[in-house]
């Protein structure tokens, strides 16, 4: 393919278009991470399950993206992001139907483990987006579509608590949502997003996606079942222990390969190195953010003497549905922003958010006004960071990587979230209240707020990698490979990081 072919962009006048599909797909892949949030119980009760088995509900998604995602941003690097789309978009799709349909738990963590394909969508999506956006909207393209992501954690939260309500609750209602909305984003892809102009093709680095594979089930595995396993077991211990083995296979698997699934250079190179950094941060602060303010809410004000006793509903529309909503409208801002500051700026403004919306819920969340408010300022913060990591990427890898890196950049956001989730679950679970017997466990205030002040470190860490991980971000890359693309040795004065 020729230079002129490859920067022509000929597809303008579905840009819009493409975009908004693109950020509804988008929107599906962050709902498959918060849907079951709200349901475990009623999953739990009326599958007649344990609190250990239905907790693979969640754990076999995670697992399932870690493993998928890379992979396939890969394939669709080399063999086109429109099929790659189309097909993780049917294998979501026979993922949530077999779950609103099944009674059974094994059946129905089978079910989850192909939904959790579909976070492949977010990286696939953006390499989409380089390719048919003018290099003048597209921070802003990118911005949108990554806003998305934080709005359809919280729409999935809502959603689940509005279809269960009442006295028969049925959580097969919740999946048949995740059906309808696939389908949808299904239909828009195949009706809008162009055929893929450039495909570096090659042969599939099949050892390199197992070895990868294998070191983020052991990784990720102790992470979200170490509550239930005991943080001190063998199990858990033994896992973390073969994940550093298997990471050095990995890494000798990859250097000896020809083509390799990952170019272990991109781990070298500081952009991209320390945008990963920031994005595990910052997955572990917005799922910090999520989980915290819904256990927060729905605690018993007579019986705790802290919280506001709010249903599940109640907890997802009037304290967290705030927070989504900021993050969908402040994505416009940061792609602005991303364009007149630069990427590493923009990310460290939001993670200043963040942190003062941190120390306000650490400070002071005794008032429904105050968690509100705290909220939609991290909810702004979210938003910053989402708009501006991709920048970071695009401006740090050939063309031909797009899919592989955002790849990667999305598996650091998961383990952000897995670590958050076990961190916040086991804080809040290693001090209660004295209780009178009959009564169930419930959390100290101080756990609550120490989980607030985590989170907002984990915010202050995003200001330092910015300003001083990413001090030479803007500096010419020096990994690329020499077949890149020709023309994507100037994409970072072009991001404006």
């Amino acid at each position: 393919m020729s230079h002129a072919q490859h920067t022509a962009h000929p597809r303008r006048s579905g840009q819009t278009a493409v975009v908004l599909v693109l950020g509804l797909a988008a929107m599906v892949v962050s709902m498959m991470q918060t849907l079951v949030v709200p349901i475990l119980s009623i999953i739990q009760s009326e599958l007649d399950a344990t609190t250990a088995a239905v907790s693979w509900v969640t754990t076999a998604t995670l697992l399932s993206a870690a493993v998928f995602t890379p992979l396939l941003g890969r394939f669709g690097d080399q063999h086109g992001k429109k099929p790659t789309l189309v097909g993780v978009l049917l294998v979501m799709i026979a993922g949530s139907v077999l779950a609103a349909t099944t009674t059974s738990l094994t059946w129905l963590v089978v079910g989850r483990v192909l939904q959790g394909a579909a976070t492949a969508i977010f990286p696939l999506a953006l390499s989409v987006l380089r390719e048919e956006v003018r290099p003048e909207r597209l921070h802003g393209a990118m911005a949108l579509v990554s806003g998305t992501l934080a709005f359809g954690s919280g729409l999935a939260l809502v959603g689940a608590g509005l279809l269960t309500q009442g006295d028969d609750p049925d959580y097969h209602r919740v999946f048949w949502l995740a059906v309808v909305l696939a389908v949808v984003a299904l239909v828009g892809v195949l009706l809008v997003v162009p055929a893929s102009r450039s495909k570096t093709g090659g042969r599939t680095d099949w050892l390199g996606a197992l070895t990868l594979a294998l070191l983020l089930v052991l990784l990720l595995l102790p992470i979200s079942q170490g509550h239930e396993w005991g943080w001190t077991s063998g199990r858990t211990l033994g896992s973390f222990a073969a994940a550093v083995v298997m990471a050095g296979v990995w890494a000798f698997t990859e250097s000896r390969v020809k083509e390799p699934m990952v170019d272990m250079r991109m781990f070298t190179h500081r952009p991209v190195l320390f945008t990963n950094l920031a994005g595990l941060l910052l997955g572990f602060a917005m799922f910090a953010q999520f989980i915290g303010v819904s256990y927060l809410v729905q605690m018993p004000e007579a019986v705790a003497e802290y919280g506001f006793g709010a249903s599940v509903l109640g907890a997802s529309v009037v304290y967290l549905l705030p927070t989504t909503l900021v993050s969908l409208v402040a994505a416009q801002f940061g792609g602005v922003l991303v364009r007149r500051i630069g990427a590493r700026l923009t990310l460290a403004l939001g993670a200043a958010f963040g942190v003062l919306g941190f120390a306000w819920l650490t400070l002071a969340h005794g008032t429904s006004a105050s968690v509100i408010g705290a909220g939609m300022v991290v909810g702004l913060a979210i938003s910053f960071g989402y708009a501006s990591m991709p920048a970071l990427i695009v401006a740090s890898v050939p063309a031909h990587q797009t899919g592989i890196a955002n790849g990667i950049n999305s598996i650091s956001r998961s383990v952000g979230s897995a670590v958050a989730s076990a961190m916040i679950t086991s804080l809040l679970a290693s001090k209660t209240l004295d209780l009178p017997a009959g009564l169930p466990a419930l959390p100290q205030e101080s756990q609550f707020t120490l989980s607030f002040a985590i989170a907002g470190a984990a915010f202050v860490l995003v200001v330092a990698v910015a300003l001083l991980g990413l001090r030479a971000a803007h500096a010419p890359r020096t990994t690329a490979p020499a077949q890149a693309p020709e023309g994507a040795a100037r994409e970072p004065e072009r991001a404006g990081v």
